[in-house]
């Protein structure tokens, strides 16, 4: 399994031709405390860059884009109910969609760990 980042403070994480995504501690951490969550419906296709679902802070509204495109197979329901799960786990538990990779040469266009890190420090 492979987990990319991407300038929009979203990870991916790829098993196949699925890919996890959800977004990135420190995008939470700039949100605060996360009250409510929105999710596509599965079924969906998303082009890299479109508006994958949405989250809502204390402080602000975020868009959560699609890193790559793809297909929405699963959404965690669960941050329905308890969207503060994105402030506990957010790059683990928390995630927000499942889709089938539609293109996987988009990877290459973003960053592994390292590069985040490296980039988060910049801002």
């Amino acid at each position: 399994m492979s987990t990319y980042f991407s300038k929009d403070h979203e990870w991916i994480s790829v098993d196949g031709d699925i890919a996890t995504v959800g977004i990135t501690n420190y995008a939470q951490e700039q949100l605060g405390d996360v009250v409510y969550v929105e999710l596509p419906d599965t079924g969906k296709t998303v082009a890299q860059g479109d508006e994958a679902a949405v989250v809502e802070s204390v402080k602000a509204a975020s868009e959560v884009y699609a890193p790559i495109d793809g297909e929405i197979v699963e959404t965690n329901g669960d941050l329905a109910d308890e969207p503060a799960k994105v402030n506990e786990d957010p790059e683990g538990a928390a995630w927000f969609v499942k889709m089938k990779v539609g293109n996987a040469a988009q990877l290459s266009e973003l960053m592994d760990e390292a590069a985040y890190k490296a980039f988060v420090e910049t801002l």
